[in-house]
């Protein structure tokens, strides 16, 4: 087999016009670009130099969203039509994009790495939306054909060869074994939930085959199986990185190899996250990956571990005991446990940022699975953006399968999602990372969404309330955040980075118009805001139907620094705020 068969002029003239458009769309959104209106829907862009004009037709949404359209881009330079080129359009643009001579190869490479896998995407089977809309938990995953919806470079994964990219990327597909190592208990910490205990979680998780085996190996080595923790490890993270940069550690039998686990694993759409097949019922693993990816490298600190699930046992505890998480059937999926290891010299000779920090850790997530009741299955909410080869979304696939009216379905999908949100943030001041892929919906047998369900908890979530009292152990999530900016977690994160979205694909596929959207957005506030009279000073302090908030610009971050975008525990203190929006409800306040 040819493992660069995807790669050819066809298939990359179509990556480079699709990447194009999200490149127009969505730098003009972020007002890196000011496109020219030329009359009746068409707009052009120049170049730095002024010499290339980009020229294309685009509808305009809310949250000045531009739906630009992938056929009608041109590119014209002294009257001669030349072809799409993605890397060129950076080129072209990079002075308006402001990408530093530092930053624009690694940029590039990023762009190329996006292109590359959407070229592979295309290869594959095509399979409609109304078919995705009918499929599991794990085909909707791997089906997806775009990644984060505003980023443009999306898929950089610096690091995969294409062999590796065809082993471990989520669209591949591909059942992976994970890379089992022993730890030396001295350099390494397993933190687990109050009612777990290492042994018996390892054994649950391995199976007693597994881990016996495991244990005669160190025997045979003279090592005893009791100083030792088993941690897992992503395979390209030992064979890439562990087996040599570790080398010292694995030399003096810190660290041990044993081998590959029983289990089939398949990444999902973060990559470094595994649901494991052989028994969906088991913990999800998330490793440690030295892997460059969308503004991040996607390491995980072994410091960081240790708090985590703790953390997950506050959150949980909080859901459960609050009688509105309970009536909207809200629920987290826990990080139960978590081990990291500590390199000592790679500490002592850097700052908390650096990525020799984050080579070895790993945790695991409770699955879903077992928590679905008769007729109920799984969907990511980053498949509610999906658009299949035919222009037809799968959010309009399930309200079709539904039956429902388009307004009665989204109220029930706004009701399993938004509600919590906005939940947390007025009674607890806590705020989450509420994107498509953090979200798993559950569905009903018609296709309506019954509930849903947050995940990557102890990395994301915040608590803004300097005076809230939280466990020593779970300190770490509060974060100072300036007044004005609190809202910006629901204003950004869910209106611009998804409803923005999904309302325009709804609309231009004719299932439901704008208006009929962000009404049903507004009724649902006004619903919560109904419930809960008592926190009706909070609604007035933050106001949800403001007319306008500041516009939070995320390629912005990564065109200025794409190793490390933000400082997660200063979330607001990096963001590129500019200008603001007209806040799509505003206008559907209760007067």
């Amino acid at each position: 087999m040819n493992p660069v068969s995807h790669l050819t002029p066809e298939r990359w003239a179509d990556a480079n016009r699709a990447l194009i458009r999200k490149g127009l769309a969505e730098f003009a959104h972020e007002r890196l670009l000011a496109p020219e209106s030329l009359g009746e829907g068409r707009y052009q862009v120049l170049s730095d130099d002024g010499t290339t004009a980009y020229g294309f037709t685009a509808d305009r949404y809310a949250l000045d969203h531009w739906q630009v359209h992938a056929e009608s881009i041109t590119r014209l330079r002294d009257g001669e039509r030349l072809p799409l080129d993605a890397l060129q359009f950076i080129t072209e643009l990079r002075g308006t994009l402001g990408l530093s001579d530092e930053i624009l190869p690694v940029y590039l490479e990023e762009i190329s790495s996006t292109l590359s896998g959407t070229a592979y995407k295309s290869t594959k089977p095509r399979i409609t939306a109304a078919e995705l809309a009918k499929a599991d938990f794990q085909a909707i995953e791997t089906g997806m054909t775009e990644g984060h919806p505003c980023f443009v470079a999306n898929n950089g994964r610096l690091g995969f060869g294409i062999d590796e990219y065809h082993a471990y990327a989520p669209e591949a597909a591909t059942g992976i074994r994970l890379i089992w190592l022993a730890a030396r208990r001295d350099r390494a910490t397993f933190t687990a939930g109050s009612d777990l205990a290492y042994d018996s979680f390892i054994r649950a998780e391995l199976g007693d085959k597994t881990v016996d085996g495991f244990a005669a190996t160190l025997a045979e080595r003279g090592l005893d199986f009791a100083d030792y923790l088993l941690m897992p490890a992503h395979p390209w993270q030992w064979w890439n990185k562990l087996s040599v940069t570790f080398a010292a550690e694995i030399a003096q039998e810190r660290l041990v190899y044993l081998g590959e686990g029983e289990d089939d694993y398949l990444a999902q759409q973060s990559i470094r996250t595994f649901f494991n097949t052989s028994d969906p019922a088991k913990h999800y693993v998330k490793t440690a990956m030295s892997v460059l990816n969308m503004g991040f490298m996607r390491g995980l600190s072994a410091a960081y571990m240790e708090a985590t699930p703790a953390i997950n046992d506050w959150l949980a505890g909080l859901i459960e005991a609050d009688g509105f998480f309970a009536a909207a059937r809200f629920s987290i999926i826990r990080e139960r446990a978590a081990i990291g290891y500590r390199h000592l010299e790679y500490e002592a000779a850097t700052d908390r940022f650096s990525p020799y920090r984050k080579m070895l850790a790993a945790l695991w997530r409770e699955s879903p699975v077992p928590t679905l009741q008769g007729g109920e299955r799984l969907a990511t909410m980053a498949s509610m953006l999906h658009v299949d080869h035919e222009g037809a979304s799968f959010a309009a696939a399930l309200i079709r399968q539904s039956g429902l009216p388009a307004r009665t379905w989204l109220r029930q999908y706004l009701d399993a999602y938004l509600l919590p949100l906005l939940h947390s943030f007025y009674a607890y001041d806590l705020v989450y990372m509420p994107h498509g892929e953090n979200v798993i919906l559950v569905l009903d047998e018609t296709g309506a969404v019954s509930r849903a369900i947050f995940k990557d908890i102890a990395e994301e979530i915040c608590v803004m309330d300097p005076d809230a009292v939280l466990p020593p152990a779970v300190e770490r999530i509060r974060a100072e955040v300036p007044e004005h900016m609190k809202l910006l977690s629901i204003f950004t994160d869910v209106f611009d980075c998804f409803f923005r979205f999904l309302a325009a694909t709804l609309a231009a596929e004719g299932t439901l118009d704008e208006d009929g959207f962000w009404q049903t957005v507004a009724e649902c506030v006004t619903a919560y805001q109904d419930a809960k009279p008592e926190l009706a000073e909070k609604f007035r302090q933050y106001d949800m139907f403001t007319e306008e908030f500041a516009l939070s610009c995320l390629n912005r971050l990564q065109l200025r620094n794409n190793k490390q975008m933000v400082d997660l525990a200063d979330p607001s203190g990096a963001l590129q705020l500019v200008g603001d929006l007209v806040n799509p409800i505003a206008r559907f306040a209760r007067r």
